[in-house]
């Protein structure tokens, strides 16, 4: 430390995150973290957050959006399980979160002594909700460096460390970064191995050979652009992709058809094609109709993971290894070679994704407006972050464009209410993009507190709250399946005493030549801003959204 105190375990972590290339790190200070804040505090970045799920969503955003891990420091016990939700949900997007909780003195865990903040197997609870968890020991840099070697390789996910507040106090050894920050091996995750041989060489006569060949792109395939554009180039193909997948290549592209793979115009699409090349995606239930959408007969599936290979639809070839990798092998076999790709199929893409858009926006009425005003004004990289609200899952995942991946930041585990904090993270990760995010008044009463970590932080941040008086995914859902509402209708907060408190900008809107002006200028303004899109006065959707789940005959 600057001051000559000795050295602790805040000044480790601040030392491990510098080596991953993290200048932030978001939390809830507490007495069994004092240490690692303080460091943070004056050392790096410390954004202190109204909640610990907030802190794991702050830190999974900002991973996202800035490509390095995320840190989110959280207290022990209760503090660390209202962490878990988050966790799940990095889980499930497999972002590469570091999170760091305290624990209480060593000498007495397991014990049952009913020590402060004292809880039964708090690392079980840690291992469940992430892809690898341990305890601090007496070796704290090498639980780092085991937790940093993690964090980089398959699958990826949270990694979490609960950590005895007596050996944060202790004075460490030094981080011994491997290279790029972590090592280069990891016991617990090995390395992914380079693709089979004969499996490309297979995989790329089928594909040479197809008239009518597509692409489906999830998360797997981020980073890939390059190979998955020479993909489309080569053969000829359109490129659906799943939620995951957005912006692989930028939505404006014509041979993009998007997340559209289970709307009429994409499941027709995909009836007529004869090869399907799926890259890093796990087909999830509510992009395929609960796994009823029919895909072509001969698929070529490209996965990181064995055991995604063949779980949802048969595939004729499985390749495992890295999209990068496996694209440029199959690539460089089709390198010369002229595939059979029928011209005509350009045409029937073209059309396919003009259908899906036309017909999505004739679905969603007014809100069609809204979006394309959002798409008019936010830049490129301007991170949009999505809530899982009714804009969202009807328009906001498909409609509103993606032109670079990490700008598409939505809860991918489909919980409720963790959009504002994602934005505190993206915000902080790209300040020089104001962050857009997209949440119903439901959503935004779950975190509302974090509304005060955007003020105090002063963060470019336009939250938009798009208030209909209740979980209306969940009123519509009744509607149709039950024919009767149960714990759907909310009573509100007056948004604009909510602004005030805060002290954040505000504006309402009822039509859209109100939002208009209202979300140019909060995007403009370089602070927090809040805009209330007043859906009754807005107007319904013509066709009102129920999400594709399964639902249990209501007739008994």
């Amino acid at each position: 430390m600057s001051d000559g105190s000795p050295r602790n375990g805040g000044d480790l972590l601040v030392e491990v995150l510098r080596a991953l290339d993290v200048d932030a790190a978001f939390g809830v200070v507490s007495v069994h973290n004092l240490p690692l804040v303080d460091a943070l505090t004056h050392q790096l970045r410390w954004v202190p957050t109204r909640s610990e799920a907030a802190a794991v969503n702050a830190a999974d955003g900002y991973a996202r959006v800035r490509g390095t891990p995320g840190c989110a420091v959280t207290s022990t016990g209760t503090g660390a399980a209202n962490a878990a939700g988050a966790l799940v949900e990095a889980l499930t997007a497999a972002s590469p979160v570091l999170h760091v909780t305290g624990q209480i003195p060593s000498e007495y865990l397991g014990c049952g002594r009913g020590v402060i903040h004292e809880t039964r197997n708090q690392l079980g609870m840690l291992q469940a909700c992430s892809v690898w968890a341990a305890t601090v020991e007496a070796d704290a840099s090498g639980a780092f460096t085991a937790a940093a070697r993690r964090l980089g390789r398959h699958p990826r996910g949270p990694v979490s460390l609960e950590w005895p507040v007596d050996l944060q106090y202790g004075e460490p050894a030094s981080f011994e970064a491997g290279e790029n920050g972590t090592a280069s091996s990891s016991p617990s995750s090995p390395e992914v191995p380079g693709p089979d041989e004969g499996a490309l060489d297979r995989a790329a006569e089928l594909v040479a050979a197809a008239e009518r060949p597509l692409v489906w792109a999830g998360g797997g395939a981020v980073g890939a652009s390059t190979q998955v554009d020479d993909l489309l180039r080569r053969t000829g193909a359109g490129l659906f992709t799943s939620n995951a997948g957005r912006g692989v290549l930028p939505e404006t592209d014509a041979r993009v058809i998007g997340n559209f793979a289970a709307s009429a115009a994409g499941a027709e699409l995909l009836d007529h094609a004869d090869l399907l090349i799926s890259v890093g995606t796990h087909f999830r239930s509510n992009e395929t109709r609960s796994y009823r959408l029919a895909v072509p007969q001969i698929h070529i599936q490209i996965d990181v993971d064995p055991a995604a290979v063949g779980r949802v639809y048969p595939a004729d070839i499985g390749i495992v290894g890295d999209a990068c990798v496996v694209l440029d092998a199959l690539g460089q076999r089709l390198v010369g070679g002229a595939t059979a790709a029928q011209p005509s199929w350009t045409a029937a893409i073209a059309a396919a994704r003009d259908h899906c858009r036309a017909q999505l926006s004739r679905d969603i009425g007014p809100y069609s407006e809204i979006c394309a005003i959002m798409a008019s004004i936010l830049s490129d990289g301007a991170p949009r972050v999505r809530d899982i609200t009714i804009p969202n899952s009807s328009w906001g995942n498909r409609l509103l464009p993606i032109i670079d991946s990490a700008s598409n930041v939505v809860p991918r585990g489909g919980g409720i209410g963790q959009a504002v904090g994602m934005s505190i993270g993206t915000a902080v990760a790209r300040p020089a993009e104001p962050t857009m995010v997209m949440v119903g008044d439901g959503g935004l009463a779950t975190q509302i507190g974090e509304l005060a970590t955007l003020a105090q932080e002063d963060l470019p941040v336009t939250v938009v709250v798009f208030d209909d008086g209740g979980y209306g995914v969940l009123r519509n859902t009744q509607d149709q399946h039950l024919g009767r509402r149960s714990g759907v209708d909310l009573l509100a907060p007056d948004l604009a005493s909510v602004a005030s408190a805060f002290d954040l900008g505000y504006c309402d809107a009822t039509t859209p030549h109100d939002f208009a002006r209202a979300f140019e200028a909060a995007m403009s303004a370089g602070s927090p801003q809040l805009i209330r899109v007043d859906c009754e006065a807005l107007g319904p959707m013509p066709t009102p959204f129920v999400p594709p789940v399964e639902m249990p005959s209501a007739d008994r």
